[in-house]
């Protein structure tokens, strides 16, 4: 069992941060918008047997954060320096490069996001 089920980052801008991600990680998001709130998931094969999450856009529920609160890593697997290559000119800020965990948990980085949340990266090589 995994210990997370869904995580959910904060967004000003849906449309830019939807650009950010499907940028950094190659990826295409898709559109979840309901009448309450705007929200872009992360691809997923099935929700109820894994981990994903989505971009939220509700000015009254959500506030992106750089300092304060939880941190989220996201996998970044083969070497998330691929991804992290891409951080500055997705409109991004490399908080803490590339960084050796240790032997079995593999490296590390932080990033903040095209909206201002610090976000995590985590990858084996």
């Amino acid at each position: 069992m995994n210990a997370i089920s869904w995580f959910e980052l904060p967004a000003i801008d849906i449309e830019r941060a939807q650009k950010f991600y499907e940028k950094i990680f190659g990826i295409t998001m898709l559109n979840l918008d309901n009448p309450n709130l705007q929200m872009r998931a992360f691809p997923f094969k099935n929700i109820m047997d894994g981990v994903s999450g989505a971009l939220v856009c509700n000015k009254d529920f959500y506030t992106p954060t750089a300092n304060q609160g939880a941190l989220l890593y996201l996998n970044a697997n083969p070497d998330l320096q691929q991804v992290l290559d891409k951080v500055s000119e997705a409109g991004g800020k490399v908080f803490i490069p590339k960084t050796k965990i240790n032997d079995n948990f593999g490296f590390m980085a932080i990033f903040l996001d095209s909206e201002g949340n610090r976000v995590g990266l985590q990858s084996i090589n």
